[in-house]
């Protein structure tokens, strides 16, 4: 706007709600210290397996998933929406629009953390990566998070400034992409109030689920930071973003491919060739958008290099993007079919996400507290000793957290692959890899632990910078005109003409978002070629039902997998690979992330019902150096035989071919299994109450995992062995 423009219109005064900022800053800290606190609790259970204390609520299979929603949800979530708040009125140069979505967003997102850290404990789970929390909270979820977006649409059209900056663009990007996410993959038939089951199932299940999962991470844990990025470092800096255009190319190829990417996590499985091979070579693709990120962050701080050194905001924000770089590098190279081949299941993707959730969002989250804390509250920080004491013990503590986990993960692949010249594994018992990974567990847990110290000295210094605050002042006012909608820029390109459109910028987004996830997820969901059916798999049994929700409430999916893959070594450690038939009644799929122990796909029959008795009640005692917990509370809760009525219906609701008289019978017919199952462990001396007890449905679940085509595998075998 000209200067004539300028003292023509009528200027309007206003003012920032920096109390909701504030809000958000302080249950950053709060969840951090949780989050980082449970990560470190279980990277020592890791290492040392009597740390799960032989209690339900303290396992690591109940533990891990508290922490990664703790991390991404409450810790970093926070975080987003403080950075998001903080830059959006200023950038926008207007006051947030509505003073109520703001609170109600607020506490809102925090009594679904409170809700997330009582039922994921208890064993409320619907047991899917970074999908755990249960549907009720699911549904509150989606509420908050309209709240969210329509607070912020709202500020955006109440702007004074014509243009949307970039920081904005991936906010929009954020808030279209998480709700589209969320609901999509959240999409359940309620059992009851604490359960439900997902409407897809297996081959397609898996395929939702990460087309979430892995776009949780892009649009959550990357592109709120990357407008953190563009906002929060050329302030700090006090220097222009690089580059206008390559903000442009870095967004835009950015949504459109970061959504086909999902794929690369399913490499290797029943899901069709061609939808591996699309996620792998969008993997690819989404290095090059993801370097110009990185790029244009850095070298945005060129020429002020030396204040970096000094500035413990720019030491943070500059390691951050660095962290980025390495992160988004090693993402599309483990998407590559034959490094994937030595990765998947292992211990260095765990290495590879750390990477990327402390190198990149911690390191983002520091910066951004350093730099808003002593602005907020009018004073300077307490201590830039401090900071730099935390910068170094946070990047020593990743730096030995990641190399221990890619030693580790390295040393796994080449294990579990190694056959001999006579073809026959080098390391047929699956315990040999966990003994032998054992010190790496520790290393990695020592890294966690200089992590988590390095954020109570930030959480310190914080406390002290606000104590020396002065006391609260009324708030600052400004002066801005109102915007002009009848003045255009001369010879705007169209890209700039599209910023003065925020509506319209996000109906674009939301179609970049949307085309990569509709050619991905509809013919999977429309398409019965996606499954072939084998009439041999049966459904559950009402028993089995029962184990199998009490496998996903202990987090046993956590450690283990239930698919094998197409590759000699899995041949023959777990027998026939596995197909997508094999899983069309597994609701959620079970195929797994990670083996810290060893496959389960084929586990029934391999061994008799007291040797899982003993596996349940001490894992050593038939495994010696196992680091699984014990469960002895499997042997005294009881079986909810009152429930089965009401799974089998849903069940059948969602195309599972129960019968009526299935249905109707459902408590008898899982009685008389579990009575056939404990009369096998008395004849072991086992008492025959455990008839009734959770060890019988899980004994009985584990045993019928893979037995339906056992006899094809059988005959497959002979046939070989003939030629």
């Amino acid at each position: 706007m000209s200067t004539e423009a300028l003292e023509n219109s009528k200027m309007e005064k206003f003012s920032y709600d920096d109390s909701l900022v504030k809000m958000f800053l302080g249950a950053t800290v709060l969840w951090g210290v949780v989050a980082l606190a449970l990560g470190v609790t279980i990277a020592f259970q890791l290492a040392y397996w009597k740390l799960n204390l032989d209690l339900p609520w303290t396992t690591f299979g109940r533990l891990r998933p508290l922490h990664t929603n703790a991390a991404i949800f409450a810790f970093v979530g926070n975080a987003i929406f403080a950075g998001v708040y903080y830059s959006t009125q200023r950038l926008c140069k207007a006051r947030l629009w509505s003073h109520f979505l703001g609170r109600l967003h607020f506490w809102g997102w925090q009594l679904i953390i409170v809700a997330a850290a009582i039922t994921l404990p208890l064993g409320f789970t619907q047991g899917k990566e970074y999908a755990e929390l249960i549907w009720p909270i699911d549904v509150a979820i989606a509420v908050v998070w309209v709240a969210f977006g329509a607070n912020f649409i709202g500020t955006l059209v109440k702007r004074r400034e014509r243009h949307i900056y970039v920081a904005l663009w991936f906010y929009i990007a954020t808030i279209v992409t998480v709700a589209v996410l969320h609901i999509v993959n959240s999409i359940s038939l309620p059992v009851d109030f604490m359960q439900s089951y997902p409407v897809y199932a297996g081959v397609q299940d898996a395929l939702v689920q990460w087309w979430y999962g892995h776009n949780a991470v892009a649009f959550f844990l990357t592109t709120p930071f990357l407008g953190i990025m563009y906002y929060f470092i050329p302030k700090a800096a006090n220097r222009p973003v690089y580059s206008y255009r390559l903000s442009i190319i870095h967004f835009w190829s950015l949504v459109f491919i970061y959504i086909w990417a999902g794929p690369h996590h399913l490499l290797y499985s029943a899901v069709p060739e061609w939808v591996q091979t699309t996620g792998m070579v969008f993997s690819v693709m989404l290095w090059m958008p993801s370097w110009g990120g990185m790029i244009n962050g850095l070298l945005t701080l060129r020429g002020a290099w030396d204040k970096v050194r000094k500035d413990p905001v720019l030491k943070f924000f500059a390691t951050a993007v660095t962290f980025y770089g390495m992160a988004t590098f090693e993402g599309p190279l483990l998407s590559l079919k034959s490094v994937n081949y030595m990765g998947h299941f292992t211990d260095w993707i765990v290495g590879h996400v750390h990477a990327g959730t402390i190198g990149w969002n911690y390191m983002m989250v520091a910066g951004m507290l350093y730099f808003l804390v002593p602005k907020l509250f009018r004073t300077k920080l307490y201590s830039v000793k401090l900071a730099n004491v935390q910068f170094w013990s946070a990047t020593i503590g990743l730096l030995l957290y990641m190399m221990s986990m890619w030693v580790a993960g390295i040393t796994q692949a080449l294990m579990w692959r190694a056959i001999d010249e006579t073809g026959k594994l080098v390391y047929p018992n699956f315990i040999e890899t966990v003994i032998k990974i054992i010190p790496m567990y520790w290393v990695r847990a020592i890294g966690g632990t200089f992590v988590l110290l390095g954020f109570l000295v930030m959480v310190y210094n914080l406390y002290k910078t606000i104590k020396a605050a002065p006391k609260a002042e009324k708030e600052e006012e400004f002066l801005a005109p109102a915007m002009d909608s009848s003045s255009l820029e001369p010879n705007a390109t169209a890209h700039r003409k599209l910023e003065g459109l925020p509506i319209l910028f996000t109906i674009l987004t939301t179609l970049a978002i949307i085309v990569g996830g509709a050619v991905e997820i509809i013919p999977s969901l429309i398409s019965d070629k996606f499954v072939e059916k084998n009439p041999k798999v049966k459904p559950y049994t009402p028993l089995e039902i029962a184990g199998r929700d009490i496998f996903i409430k202990e987090g046993c999916y956590v450690c283990h997998s239930q698919h094998i893959r197409p590759t000699p070594e899995e041949y023959l450690r777990y027998g026939k690979p596995s197909e997508a038939a094999d899983s069309v009644y597994d609701r959620p799929f079970q195929w797994g992330s990670r083996r810290i122990g060893p496959d389960l796909a084929r586990e029934g029959g391999k061994r008799n019902n007291m040797w899982h008795y003993k596996h349940m009640i001490n894992p050593r005692e038939v495994t010696q150096g196992s680091i699984m917990p014990n469960y002895p509370w499997l042997a005294k809760n009881k079986i909810q035989y009152n429930t089965l009525k009401r799974k089998l219906k849903v069940m059948k609701a969602l195309g599972v071919p129960y019968s009526d008289e299935q249905i109707e019978n459902a408590v008898s017919i899982a009685q008389t299994q579990a009575q056939e199952v404990a009369e096998d462990l008395a004849s072991s001396g086992v008492d025959m109450s455990i008839k009734n007890k959770e060890m019988v449905a899980l004994i009985a679940y584990l045993q019928r995992l893979g037995v339906d085509t056992a006899e094809e595998e059988t005959q497959e075998n002979v046939a070989e062995s003939e030629q």
